[in-house]
């Protein structure tokens, strides 16, 4: 089982990885670079079907997106990899809504569920949102698509049974 919790993680960091890697040897974004990060996001998607695979995304997905804001920060606006910078991270947020808002019931359901992967990637996402409140000032946009993200999961997490009882600090950081 540790062997293909190992391919499994390997495979959706390089997928992620993969998508917000530079298009181009200028940095600059070409058609070509847009479809494979389209294409990706969309394999990605659909790996998100199985439980364990969409849980391991989501994870992956959350934190690299706080790797993503800190270059934002430390950035040149000028520097010609900057708006690459600003779309890897909303395809990201919109990698995050997407896995939440198709699959999160269906994961609640199934029996393969696990509780303490689903109580890492929430943790997870807390840390993106607070990784994106940095950069509120520049971008106010990060932070409003990170709140219908958060917005769409507490939708879901109350439409989720009893059965799954979560830590309550957990669940006070995802709504502060």
């Amino acid at each position: 089982m540790e062997s293909i919790e190992g391919v499994v993680n390997s495979l959706i960091l390089r997928l992620v990885r993969r998508m917000t890697s530079l298009s181009g040897g200028d940095g600059g974004r070409d058609d070509i670079g847009n479809d494979v990060q389209f294409y990706v996001q969309h394999l990605i998607r659909k790996l998100g079907k199985a439980v364990y695979l969409g849980q391991r995304a989501l994870v992956a997905v959350s934190q690299k997106i706080p790797v993503i804001a800190e270059s934002v920060l430390f950035s040149d606006p000028f520097d010609d990899k900057f708006p690459d910078l600003h779309q890897y991270m909303f395809i990201l947020i919109q990698l995050l809504e997407f896995l939440v808002s198709d699959y999160l019931l269906t994961w609640s359901r199934d029996e393969n569920f696990d509780q303490l992967l689903f109580e890492e990637w929430l943790t997870s996402i807390i840390h993106a949102r607070k990784a994106l409140g940095v950069l509120e000032s520049s971008n106010g946009l990060y932070m409003l698509y990170m709140d219908r993200v958060v917005g769409e999961l507490a939708r879901q997490l109350g439409q989720i049974s009893s059965d799954h009882k979560l830590n309550p600090d957990v669940l006070t950081n995802l709504f502060l």
